[in-house]
């Protein structure tokens, strides 16, 4: 379990500075087809830096509301709100801000920039299918989202991605709308064009592969928590047998739930390339191999 957390801590790190390398990339071919390729890094790091603090300070309000939680107190839930007291004072985190969701699909997520700011969101319907175990499994697996500060590397590769997306839409209208004739500005605006319409893709791959490294890592992390791996893992077969998508699912915030918001049960192998989550069986197949 231990070697697993630390892997996917690894991973994690490579693959936003693969993100940083594309950014980085994308602003040295625009600012070189532009006259100064040094030129072009810096405004491209500057762009990711102020996109990046916004997201860093803004972001889990934004979730929350395009989500459509509501925040509850104790009295509101008390046995909710005993659950997550309590994991929290087991793994060491401040009790974060409690939401509950009006859904009937199965699913859960946290967010906040650190344990401090942290809230943690349940659906209607996973409140109602799961029993005491089974909704503490999934609570632990939050809070270690919270507790690893997935929340915070989550809503940096979302801006990330954001200013990917950015660069490549800036590049390709100034491009295509060049008249520079000459043979080293054609080559560029070439290789610049090609960039431009890949570098979403790439930067899509790797926040998906970010997101499902960090899943796993939440999955382990939250059955040590409990010491009862098989409490989440039966979680998650409810929630595939339940499979319900979020009336209010959206792009922007699906890597942020516990199973996929519009799909919880992917079963088409080519619908896993393109998934914000590992596939939901593996995920069981690992917990119960924590189990024995």
């Amino acid at each position: 379990m231990y070697s697993q957390i630390t892997a996917n801590k690894r991973k994690t790190w490579i693959l936003i500075f693969a993100f940083v390398v594309v950014i980085v990339l994308l602003g040295w071919i625009f600012g070189a087809w532009a006259g100064d390729g040094r030129f072009g890094i810096i405004a491209a790091v500057i762009i990711a830096t102020i996109m990046t603090l916004v997201g860093y300070y803004k972001g889990d309000s934004v979730a929350l509301a395009v989500s459509g939680a509501k925040e509850i107190k104790k009295q509101d839930s008390p046995e909710l709100y005993r659950l997550v007291e309590n994991l929290s004072i087991a793994s060491g985190l401040q009790t974060p801000k409690v939401f509950i969701i009006q859904d009937r699909s199965a699913n859960a997520f946290a967010t906040g920039r650190d344990p401090q700011h942290a809230s943690v969101a349940v659906t209607t319907g996973l409140l109602q299918i799961m029993d005491k175990q089974e909704l503490e499994g999934v609570l632990a697996h939050e809070l270690s989202h919270i507790k690893n500060y997935d929340i915070r590397v989550m809503t940096i590769v979302v801006v990330l991605v954001g200013v990917i997306m950015l660069l490549s839409d800036w590049m390709l209208r100034s491009m295509f709308h060049s008249d520079r004739d000459n043979k080293a500005a054609g080559i560029l605006v070439i290789v610049g064009i090609v960039l431009a319409i890949l570098s979403p893709l790439f930067a899509e791959l790797i926040k998906l592969a970010v997101s499902r490294s960090r899943e796993y890592l939440a999955d382990a992390s939250g059955a040590l928590l409990t010491r009862y791996p098989e409490g989440l893992a039966r979680a998650l077969e409810k929630i595939a047998i339940h499979d319900k998508p979020m009336r209010k699912a959206n792009h922007a915030t699906a890597h942020l739930f516990l199973a996929n918001p519009f799909d919880p049960h992917v079963t088409k192998k080519f619908e896993h390339l393109f998934s914000t989550h590992p596939p939901i069986e593996e995920r069981i197949a690992k917990l119960k191999k924590m189990a024995i």
